[in-house]
């Protein structure tokens, strides 16, 4: 028998002989729980989600022709995985404001739309990779409806 072969065998007969783990150790789901790199749920509130839902309605803003900005009213899920950084995976309701694209007003400065006839509401899935050491935001996903 291989040294390696030996050893393994050995391991195995004194694991089995030994106090070691109780019996019922080897039949536990090993799946249950969050795993590294795999999405898990976030408050909507944290301060991670607020800015990566703010860096969406950024990028919304930019690719769209309305001439008023919108900003994001309701975050209604939010999940977070660890990847080369921080990928955000978020649903979120985004309103039309008052402010027109030309005026440059800070987003947390517009009030949404009263108006029923400019009133406007889409709901929105949107992916946003925080890299925080290279202080980068990517925004690859945003499908609104």
């Amino acid at each position: 028998m291989r040294p390696a072969g030996a050893l393994l065998a050995f391991c195995c007969l004194v694991s089995s002989t030994s106090s070691g783990p109780s019996p019922d150790f080897c039949s536990q789901d090993f799946n249950s729980g969050v795993k590294p790199g795999f999405p898990k749920t976030i408050k909507t509130d944290d301060p991670g989600v607020l800015k990566a839902a703010r860096h969406s309605v950024e990028k919304f803003n930019n690719c769209t022709n309305d001439i008023f900005l919108f900003k994001e009213s309701y975050i209604s899920r939010a999940l977070v995985q660890v990847v080369k950084g921080l990928k955000y995976m978020l649903e979120v309701e985004i309103g039309r404001t008052t402010c027109r694209k030309t005026t440059h007003h800070p987003l947390d400065n517009c009030d949404f739309q009263t108006n029923p006839d400019l009133k406007r509401i889409l709901s929105c899935y949107t992916e946003v990779w925080v890299i925080p050491w290279l202080r980068k935001f990517e925004v690859p996903i945003i499908r609104c409806q």
